[in-house]
């Protein structure tokens, strides 16, 4: 077991999680990074039951808790009418926890942090990998020019544009615009705010809570693939400086310089198989989802527990078990993948106002025990035993 070794291609939170999940069965892991400094793009998350119960396996659900604010939430109309709300209360007693936000950053380090500082190196640009019955290879270019490394198992955690998934599944659809393009910021806010998603046609604003007085707030709208503003914030307060309080304000308090915008992509033709050999996808390499129902994050920590769990054994029987990964990730994963394509449509690039009030009405009607129930069909997962 010791000589088990598996290279991790991509430093963001799935990549950190697989290599945690590994090194915590034994195995010697490196992760190999293309930035120069292990960072996370982005700003806040939500993070569910299924998110929080993957870290607790993970051995860091108290320290990420203690980085985050709880965060229950609810849907509001732009005007601010409240059309569904989930009560903490409740969702612990369905859940077992509440929801939390978390700044993508502290969440990064804590999964950093929990790695010895031998396993990560970036400046690590791979340039091809090789899989073969017995062992695979990946090769890659660093400061001292190009390097291979052998391993028992490669994991590919690089994200939306995987170089890995292009180079192993070269003929699968690439990744397709969603529709939407997102504004999103982690500011300073010196007032309280409720976790919240508020509606309008064709439009979604977004505000979490993440302790410490910040506020992770996004905002979406139907768009065009490519569109820029020369000034994104003011285009901001154009589009939502009307929405209701505290949008206004929580736009207001953001400095221009860090505002986000990313069209928003997904995987829309689902994977045959997340394993080629002795490679295994995961998190958006495998399932890149559109954000609409906060799962993007969780996916990711899901498949690294169970990639952990299954290759618990070392690299004897890692066919077997990477046939068990797929087996138990790819169902659960691209049925998340596919919800979450239905609610934006559902919810945030609804235009049509009939459709608009049939369903805000819906909402209005609908039993908050009974919507928690349907979020549970997503949240309620537990790490595989062991």
């Amino acid at each position: 077991m010791a000589d088990a070794h598996a290279v991790v291609v991509g430093a963001g939170i799935g990549g950190l999680s697989a290599a945690l999940a590994l090194h915590r069965h034994g195995w010697r892991v490196t992760v190999l990074e293309r930035a120069a400094e292990p960072r996370e793009v982005g700003a806040g998350l939500t993070l569910m039951a299924n998110a929080l119960r993957g870290l607790d396996a993970l051995g860091l659900g108290p320290a990420v808790r203690r980085g985050g604010a709880e965060a229950p939430g609810g849907i509001r109309d732009r005007h601010g009418r409240w059309l569904s709300r989930v009560d903490g209360a409740e969702m612990i007693r369905q859940l077992g926890t509440t929801a939390l936000g978390v700044h993508r950053t502290t969440l990064h380090r804590t999964l950093r942090e929990a790695l010895p500082a031998s396993v990560l190196r970036t400046s690590a640009e791979v340039e091809h990998v090789e899989s073969g019955p017995d062992r695979a290879e990946v090769r890659f270019r660093g400061p001292a020019g190009s390097q291979s490394l052998a391993a028992d198992l490669v994991v590919g955690a690089d994200g939306l544009r995987s170089r890995v998934r292009a180079q192993l599944w070269p003929r699968h659809p690439a990744p397709e615009y969603a529709g939407s393009t997102a504004w999103r910021a982690a500011i300073a806010f010196p007032e309280p705010v409720p976790a919240a998603i508020s509606w309008g046609p064709g439009a979604e604003f977004g505000m979490v809570p993440l302790g410490d007085g910040q506020i992770y707030w996004y905002g979406a709208v139907n768009a065009p693939p490519g569109g820029r503003a020369p000034d994104e914030l003011a285009a901001l307060r154009e589009r939502f400086g009307d929405w209701h309080a505290p949008i206004p304000a929580l736009l207001a308090a953001t400095p221009p310089g860090v505002v986000l915008r990313n069209d928003i992509h997904h995987l829309a033709v689902p994977l045959p198989s997340y394993v080629r050999g002795r490679v295994a996808l995961l998190g958006d390499a495998a399932h890149a989802m559109t954000p609409n129902l906060g799962q993007g994050a969780g996916q990711a920590i899901e498949d690294a527990v169970v990639l952990g769990a299954v290759c618990a054994g070392g690299a004897d029987g890692l066919p077997a078990a990477l046939a068990a990964y797929d087996e138990q990730r790819r169902p659960r994963s691209q049925a998340i993948a596919r919800a979450a394509l239905r609610a934006g449509r559902y919810g945030q690039q609804l235009r049509n106002p009939l459709a608009i009030a049939v369903r805000d009405t819906a909402l209005r009607l609908t039993p908050g025990r009974a919507a928690l129930r349907g979020m549970a069909r997503y949240a309620d997962w537990s790490p595989p035993a062991g």
